[in-house]
């Protein structure tokens, strides 16, 4: 049976770059987004409306997953993530605290509550399957820039990244691995908004692959694969 790879945050560039590469490589795909349609698309892909303000909507996505499939997937990504611009752009804690809380859930509770649904469905698999769990983040959980603009975003990517690096300490004897995948520039530097979506396909494969055992905190740079930074 081919495996299944459930992406959440179906995006132009990364999330349709991921799905993309992973039918290539034989998986099943399932894309889940706030333009979802519960219905299959022209490529085969099982398409699911999400609303990632909501971590109690997550399980029923894996659900519908596992009914469309007959199987849980052993990949899952989490490529969602928002911010809230502070309503004075030089004062970073004005910032409301409900918008702090509204943007933690897209950024850390949901892929939480996708992480707890994804080792779940990897125990009714067999062991030889390889299990993975990656996180699309960016260097905000190791770099303060002084932005205010980027509060919420680093907030989540913070918290985001301290319990993907927990549950792949806990896990990863059982081969469950979580990655926290992270490009960089060659020189290490944050890519921002210059994020490459051939090179997550590419990189993610790797990551689904367990190749090289690369570390929680994956961080890599297009054409090369894992860079220590």
């Amino acid at each position: 049976m081919a495996p299944v790879i459930l992406i959440l945050g179906a995006g132009p560039r990364v999330g349709a770059s991921v799905a993309e590469k992973f039918a290539s490589n034989g998986y099943k795909i399932a894309v889940a987004s706030r333009s979802g349609t519960g219905t299959k698309t022209a490529k085969g892909f099982l398409s699911l409306k999400a609303d990632f303000t909501k971590p109690d909507s997550i399980p029923a996505l894996f659900d519908a997953v596992k009914a469309e499939f007959h199987a849980a997937p052993s990949v899952v990504v989490y490529n969602v993530g928002t911010l809230t611009p502070p309503p004075d752009k030089d004062s970073v804690l004005s910032v409301s605290a409900e918008s702090v809380a509204s943007d933690l859930n897209v950024n850390t509770i949901s892929p939480y509550v996708a992480a707890q649904q994804a080792i779940s469905g990897w125990e009714t698999l067999s062991k030889e399957t390889k299990k993975t769990f990656i996180y699309t983040g960016n260097a905000l959980n190791v770099s303060v820039v002084p932005m205010p603009l980027l509060l919420n975003l680093g907030i989540g990517k913070s918290a985001s990244a301290f319990w993907i690096g927990l549950a792949n300490a806990s896990y990863s004897a059982q081969g469950f691995r979580f990655h926290y995948a992270d490009e960089r520039h060659v020189d290490g530097k944050m890519k921002g908004m210059a994020l490459d979506g051939v090179a997550h396909g590419e990189f993610y494969v790797q990551l689904a692959d367990h190749e090289e055992n690369v570390p929680w905190h994956a961080t890599f740079v297009k054409d090369k694969g894992y860079v220590q930074f």
